[in-house]
């Protein structure tokens, strides 16, 4: 019989499964921290990463200190959260999966002991303190009514570490409405794109320029007409041209207010403004002259000559 956790059942136990199958197994269905991104509303991550994520054919694991040393201290939230609430906490080490969500994973932190709830542990670094500031951050809100979702629980906790100078909790109450509407949106997600193989709209992202540049690396000295392959292209290449002028006149009034302040400051590095400090320091380079190394010792110049190919794109 499949171990489970309240309304969801362990596909998969996580005790002793390495990183690279752990990513392996993530690539099944839509998880916790993908919910948001899908969604449109996490601020490091798009959808369109989530299926580049998804179809990748050996996911990579996303190596940063920061994330080591959260993955450490989510211990320690657990531990702080139980002395604050009394509610004791167990690990479940398995990745979930519900019948009536198939496309849809989950990798709670904690089980509440007693409780139809589960504990979501974060840590922050100080600079995303003010993200806290009126609650909890709505992508982290989102990961949990996902989790919710797949587990069937009526409630969850949210315990974050901020800058290691702040230690906060909250409750979440199911909110079913809002759950069917987040499911509707992974669901359609999952069939539309990740099974059918279709990528996402365009986004602006630089996840869908690497995937672009990716695809399509080299160009052929062919012409094709686009005019009715691109719904509205009228529109989109007027608002193009004034986005252009836009960003033009932006760059020359935050030319002309630095200029205003360096004009102040003269020979000065540092110039305080009320509570706000403009810096204007001195910096060296040291770089070399390629034109006078090709020129003066053109075969050694050659034998160290990088050659790198892109595509460079403009509209007229």
């Amino acid at each position: 019989m499949a171990r489970k956790f309240l309304e969801s059942e362990i596909l998969v136990s996580t005790k002793d499964m390495s990183k690279e199958e752990w990513l392996k197994y993530r690539q099944g269905g839509i998880g916790g921290s993908d919910a948001s991104a899908v969604a449109g509303i996490n601020p490091w991550k798009t959808a369109v990463q989530v299926y580049i994520d998804k179809k990748e054919d050996n996911p990579k694991e996303i190596k940063s200190f920061r994330m080591d040393l959260g993955n450490r201290l989510e211990g320690l939230v657990a531990e702080l959260f139980t002395e604050e609430t009394g509610l004791k906490v167990r690990n479940v080490n398995g990745i979930l999966y519900n019948n009536k969500y198939p496309f849809a994973r989950a990798n709670i932190d904690r089980a509440i002991v007693g409780e139809k709830a589960f504990l979501e542990c974060k840590t922050t670094n100080s600079y995303a303190a003010k993200d806290w500031e009126n609650g909890i951050p709505a992508h982290y809100e989102i990961q949990c009514l996902h989790y919710m979702a797949v587990t069937g629980a009526t409630h969850c906790y949210i315990a974050a570490l901020i800058g290691n100078q702040e230690f906060k909790w909250y409750k979440i109450e199911r909110d079913q409405e809002t759950i069917d509407y987040l499911m509707q949106i992974e669901k359609e997600f999952w069939e539309e794109n990740i099974l059918k193989d279709v990528i996402p709209l365009p986004d602006g992202s630089y996840a869908y320029s690497e995937y672009l540049k990716e695809k399509y690396p080299s160009s052929k000295a062919e012409e094709i007409d686009i005019t009715n392959f691109i719904e509205d292209i009228g529109d989109k290449l007027n608002r193009y041209d004034e986005i252009v002028e836009d960003m033009k006149s932006l760059d020359s009034e935050k030319k002309a207010i630095e200029q205003e302040i360096q004009a102040e400051m003269g020979e000065c590095e540092v110039a305080r403004i009320g509570e706000r400090k403009a810096t204007w320091k001195s910096q060296s380079r040291s770089s070399i002259d390629s034109k006078k190394l090709k020129k003066e010792l053109p075969d050694i110049a050659a034998q160290y000559m990088k050659v790198s190919s892109f595509r460079k794109f403009s509209i007229k």
